[in-house]
């Protein structure tokens, strides 16, 4: 029989429909065509630089000059952003209608110069200087104090929404904290006064106890298959210290975030064949900002990791409800993976 799971933290309920016969083994896909950029053309790739806006920040070899080849890891505006830098906007409203000017930061994570190396084939300290880059242009971003979000994420592959085949992840900066992080803060604050503690480390302790859930664990991380997962072999890297903001992560522990993750991506490329995904971090909002409505947002929140390969279609059930089917149920992904590789 199939069971309705409540997600503890955002109150979502979803469908665990184990009986629709799906398998493991059925997610894996035949293999998919890769991006064509136009005429074979990267502007992602080493000695394009022109191609792309001017870098605002890279990590280069000695000597190298910017925007010219010999980086590691590149970052360079959108050409075509969802927001643009600006002065703090100013809220417009016309009766119920409510708007202001999209002002905001967009950038692109160049990961590698390597067209074909996606993060779970790259070496340890380049997979560590990647995560380091995220931190180092957070930290950059949030000092510009009207944006009170910085969201980190990669689409991988066409179906995940990227538009170039090239390794890259993208920083969205925004003027307000978007809907879904302020559920999280929400639920997480409402959870830490009913049991006197972050409710993610609660998770992490119960989900290594009954380790039925657990993917993977060391000394610094954990990678657990939610218990009320909205789709197939949905994945969360949980660091063991608590600490709301993901820019809190030590050189120590970057070496240890970039061992999971390559571990973890590496599993699911073995597992279903190098599915295109999406991964993201939620953190709390920029905190050289007051939020009087998060005021134990430090104590109540737990940054993560959130990987969800695209392996199945939201459809109408799903957009008109906001129950998501999800075919396989968690204990059966996590052991998949964790017996993989």
């Amino acid at each position: 029989m199939s069971e309705l799971r409540k997600d503890i933290i955002s109150g979502r309920w979803v469908i665990i429909a184990a009986e629709r016969g799906k398998r493991p083994d059925d997610f894996r896909p035949a293999p998919v065509e890769k991006i064509k950029e136009p005429a074979g053309f990267c502007p992602f790739c080493e000695g394009n630089e022109s191609k792309t806006p001017r870098e605002v920040y890279a990590l280069r070899k000695n000597g190298k000059r910017p925007d010219r080849p010999g980086w590691l890891v590149r970052v360079v505006p959108n050409k075509f952003p969802a927001l643009t830098r600006g002065i703090p906007p100013v809220q417009h409203e016309d009766g119920i209608f409510r708007w202001m000017d999209g002002v905001g930061v967009h950038e692109v994570v160049i990961e590698t110069p390597d067209h074909d190396k996606e993060l779970s084939d790259l070496p340890l300290y380049h997979l560590q200087h990647v995560l380091e880059t995220y931190k180092k242009r957070v930290v950059s971003i949030e000092e510009e104090f009207q944006y009170k979000y910085v969201h980190v994420f990669k689409n991988k592959g066409r179906e995940a929404g990227a538009s170039l085949s090239h390794p890259h992840s993208q920083i969205v900066a925004t003027p307000i904290i978007p809907k879904k992080v302020n559920e999280e803060l929400y639920g997480c604050e409402r959870l830490h006064r009913q049991y006197g503690e972050c409710i993610v480390c609660r998770i992490i302790r119960d989900e290594t106890r009954k380790g039925d859930r657990l993917i993977l664990r060391n000394d610094h991380f954990c990678v657990v298959a939610p218990f009320a997962p909205r789709f197939p072999f949905e994945m969360r890297i949980y660091p063991l210290r608590h600490s709301a903001w993901y820019t809190s992560l030590t050189k120590a522990e970057s070496f240890w975030l970039a061992r999971t993750l390559r571990t973890t991506l590496g599993k699911l490329k073995t597992t279903l064949s190098d599915p295109p995904y999406n991964f993201y971090i939620h953190q709390a909002p920029n905190p050289n900002l007051p939020h009087e409505a998060w005021a134990n947002v430090e104590e109540s929140f737990h940054w993560h990791f959130e990987i969800i390969p695209v392996l199945t279609r939201v459809a109408g059930f799903e957009w008109g409800t906001g129950f998501y089917i999800n075919p396989v149920p968690p204990e059966t992904a996590a052991g998949f993976v964790r017996g993989s590789g």
